[in-house]
């Protein structure tokens, strides 16, 4: 098979799309390669360097390559705490360069694990070890195993079918902002808090499950499950997945060991796994085990609802430009003083060092947004993936759920790379970290938001008229 060379800067500065054909057979095939980085590496998630003592269980890169008619897509997903857009143009031209799948049409999102190493970049939260060599070496290492899980997939491509249902799970999820009696919004406030009146904002319960497998025989291949929880429950100094190591491990049980399992975190910037009514401490692998074996459970009861998804796939891409806030002369020097003598276990003033990290990330910049990437990939016209750049407050995504024209839309954070923080409009009024924390401005979550149903509502068109 002959591939065709598209230049990126076209492909970014038009938004691209490639239409497979409804009605010739579809093929898929799943891999998985082993990311788990040596003892040391500094672990992300925090605002302090903690090196790893040790591995809980193996991180991985999963991929699920889609193909119809000669033309393919691949959706991966990778144990980490973000993505970064330099190594994912890097091992979407690998990919590319191995099995011709163009790299407008990968997909690469992030769990959010808060117990994977910290990712080398000259920008975002030095304080964690992001200059450490091992996490350098990790970095460079990174594109390659991810182009390995897409191509171990790619060589087992074998035909499939896709079928597709959406569980519900309202029980391990909860809005983390909370309306406070003294009029403010506060985050994470503790349990059994007699200042909270009532969380801030809503969760989203659903849980999008696409199953592939052999039509014929009924072989499993793979299973694409999203939820919107963030992952942070197991802390500690020892490598881990978190919840979705015992998602895979359930489903790998339950459904045959062949099975690869990619998890994919939805809309989840302002959810989190804390219960503040229930007064028993929710933190370690018993929890993530606990919360884990509820959602793969979830999982396996809509497995008799699941039903055959077919027509075209599309893929389509656009480059989206967030502004950043503005960082006086003043504002920097304090940052920099705030994170020199901050960076400790026994920090007085987090919101503090918090504000001060974006600061300095910021100016960093020097007044030059931010250029996002929005994907969306489409199968006929009933199932959709959207891939946004960023920890995305839970009201977009179900915003954009509820206006997407499919009837099973599936919003995938951290993905292409990832700016952080993306609250919406309403939140930035109200304050607390998340705000404190976004390196983007007020609106940039909607204008997200309105560039995906754009490229969704072109699909469908597209769908409905073929």
């Amino acid at each position: 098979m002959q591939h065709l060379s598209i230049p990126a800067a076209l492909v970014f500065l038009l938004a691209s799309v490639s239409i497979l054909g409804a009605d010739d057979d579809m093929r898929a095939g799943a891999g998985m390669v082993a990311i788990t980085p040596p003892a040391g590496v500094p672990l992300a998630g925090y605002y302090h360097k903690r090196g790893a003592s040790g591995v809980h269980d193996e991180l991985y890169s999963r991929a699920i390559v889609i193909e119809k008619n000669g033309v393919q897509s691949a959706i991966v997903s990778l144990d980490l705490i973000s993505t970064r857009r330099g190594f994912v143009e890097k091992a979407r031209e690998l990919i590319n360069d191995r099995t011709g799948i163009p790299s407008e049409n990968v997909m690469i999102s992030a769990t959010h694990a808060h117990t994977g190493p910290v990712l080398a970049d000259d920008l975002l939260f030095k304080s964690q070890g992001a200059s450490d060599p091992a996490a350098a070496a990790f970095m460079k290492e990174l594109p390659g195993k991810i182009a390995q899980s897409v191509c171990a997939a790619y060589k087992r491509l074998v035909e499939a079918e896709a079928l597709a249902a959406i569980g519900n799970e309202g029980s391990i999820t909860f809005n983390r902002r909370f309306h406070m009696r003294d009029g403010s919004v506060g985050w994470n406030p503790g349990k059994l808090n007699a200042n909270i009146i009532k969380p801030a904002g809503p969760i989203d319960p659903e849980v999008p499950v696409v199953y592939f497998r052999e039509p014929a025989n009924k072989n499993p291949l793979a299973v694409y499950v999203n939820y919107s929880v963030h992952l942070d429950n197991v802390g500690g100094d020892l490598i881990s997945a978190d919840l979705p190591y015992t998602v895979t491990e359930n489903l790998r049980k339950a459904v045959g060991d062949q099975l690869v399992t990619v998890y994919t975190s939805g809309a989840c910037g302002d959810l989190n796994h804390v219960d503040v009514q229930w007064v028993e401490p929710q933190r370690g692998h018993e929890n993530a085990a606990r919360m884990g074996t509820i959602l793969s459970a979830e999982v396996l009861r809509a497995w008799p609802r699941l039903e055959a998804v077919e027509g075209a796939l599309q893929i389509k891409t656009r480059l989206v430009v967030l502004e950043i806030p503005k960082v006086s002369t003043e504002a920097f020097a304090n940052a920099k003083e705030i994170v020199r003598s901050g960076n400790d276990r026994n920090r007085k003033n987090f919101m503090q060092l918090v504000n001060a990290n974006k600061v300095l990330d910021v100016a960093e910049r020097e007044g030059k947004p931010f250029q996002v990437e929005v994907q969306v990939i489409t199968l006929g016209d009933y199932l959709a993936w959207v891939a946004l750049p960023g920890e995305i407050f839970v009201e977009l995504g179900l915003d954009l759920k509820s206006s997407s024209p499919f009837k099973q839309t599936i919003v995938a954070e951290l993905a292409n790379g990832s700016i952080g923080y993306v609250p919406t409009s309403r939140a930035y009024r109200q304050g607390a970290y998340e705000v404190v924390s976004a390196r983007c401005v007020k609106g940039s979550g909607e204008k997200l938001v309105n560039a995906a149903l754009d490229l969704l509502n072109a699909c469908y068109s597209n769908a409905t008229t073929d």
